[in-house]
């Protein structure tokens, strides 16, 4: 096991973490499997042209309803919680000879919803058979 640690900045922020996992990868074919360890942090594949990352975080905020939320550590950052098992803390991605596997425009992101904060990602390498 690897581990990927990023530094956010804003409240609500898109990372592109695809060089970093690429960077730490075997020169072998397999399953990449990331996982944030975090329940205010998510983890996806996406598209990040100029502005995407915005339109992103504006979808997500327009998803989640204003409620009167009763959890008792802080009520505030619930849709923080609820975002992040939305989107997911689990991704696996396919190997090729040491490259990720992504479409032309696909970026591997962290989504930080509760941020500014440092959040530690775990990498497990499966080599194929």
């Amino acid at each position: 096991m690897k581990k990927i640690t990023v530094t956010t900045h804003r409240k609500r922020q898109i990372v592109d973490i695809a060089e970093q996992v690429q960077g730490m990868l075997p020169a072998e074919s397999g399953i990449c499997c990331l996982n944030v360890l975090h329940t205010t942090a998510a983890l996806a594949t996406a598209d990040l042209d100029p502005g995407t990352d915005l339109d992103m975080l504006d979808a997500f905020d327009a998803m989640i309803p204003r409620l009167d939320y009763r959890h008792p550590h802080n009520p505030a950052h619930v849709p923080d919680h609820i975002l992040s098992s939305l989107i997911g803390t689990a991704l696996t991605l396919p190997v090729l000879e040491g490259a990720l596997v992504l479409g032309t425009w696909q970026r591997v992101i962290l989504v930080e919803l509760d941020g500014p904060r440092r959040r530690e990602i775990t990498m497990y390498f499966l080599k194929s058979a």
